[in-house]
């Protein structure tokens, strides 16, 4: 599998240079501090309403509690909760936006010969960042989650999103001039990403099981070592060329392995999935 890496704006040589100050940058500075605040009280009342609902799920349990509960239970009014979520499921999930910003910015400011699936496995520590950021409310939204199976779903609609921005990277990188009939490069970037995410959740799943305990760091880095083994050969460095064309997409594979199996055996199905599709 061959990748490229497209060229910045800064990297076009038909672009004139930017001007290192101009007098809207300055002014426009005020706007941008202004808005890092107004995100900051975002998401602190997201957090809050989320703290709430996951207290009130705890303790009511999930089908008893309504939002007026949560809005009353959090000091604001019905509105602003709809202000932050579309619906209490959604409400314990107060991070997963955010989180998904910052994992693309990873992407979009990657050095220009990093491996892609290198990237990728970057971005996605964003999410497990998250997680480690408040273990004990991340252990309580677990046990929640498998549960009510309302909550599953929207977690399983969660990690989707994360699945979707990570094939587009591979898929973006993936040099469509090299192509040729029966290759296979397309799917391969897609079970790759797959494959990241895949690996992420079972050290997540296994940490959270545990209490939140543990270097999940470590875990982590050993977990997309083996990712790398299973797709990084034959896959070109990262490199400085001009964009691809239109990309087109491959076709999907599904391997089924139980959520508890060590992520060796997770990726050996992977594998044989893959060789029996060739």
């Amino acid at each position: 599998m061959q990748y490229v890496r497209g060229m910045s704006q800064s990297e076009d040589p038909g672009r004139r240079p930017a001007r290192k100050t101009t007098v809207s940058a300055v002014s426009d500075a005020p706007e941008s501090a202004a808005g890092s605040r107004a995100a900051a009280q975002r998401l602190k009342m997201r957090r809050e309403l989320a703290a709430a609902a996951m207290e009130l799920f705890a303790t009511k349990g999930y089908e008893a509690t309504t939002v007026d509960e949560i809005a009353a239970a959090a000091g604001v009014a019905r509105r602003t909760f709809f202000r932050h979520f579309r619906s209490k499921e959604e409400a314990i999930f107060p991070d997963h936006d955010d989180t998904l910003i910052r994992a693309e910015a990873v992407l979009n400011a990657a050095p220009p010969h990093e491996h892609p699936l290198d990237t990728v496995c970057r971005g996605i520590k964003e999410v497990m960042k998250m997680y480690a950021a408040s273990p004990a409310v991340s252990v309580e939204r677990y046990r929640l989650t498998r549960e009510v199976p309302t909550l599953r779903e929207r977690e399983i609609a969660s990690v989707a999103r994360y699945e979707r921005l990570f094939t587009r990277y591979l898929l973006g990188h993936f040099d469509e001039q090299a192509h040729q009939h029966g290759n296979d490069d397309p799917l391969l970037a897609e079970v790759a990403a797959s494959a990241v995410v895949t690996a992420h959740n079972h050290v997540l799943r296994r940490w959270l099981r545990a209490g939140g305990q543990g270097d999940v760091e470590t875990q982590l880095d050993h977990a997309f070592a083996i990712v790398r083994r299973a797709f990084g050969t034959g896959i070109g460095a990262g490199r400085t060329a001009p964009p691809a064309a239109t990309h087109a997409r491959g076709d999907v594979l599904v391997a089924v392995a139980r959520t508890d199996a060590p992520l060796d055996e997770v990726m050996r199905t992977i594998e044989d999935a893959l060789r029996d599709r060739a």
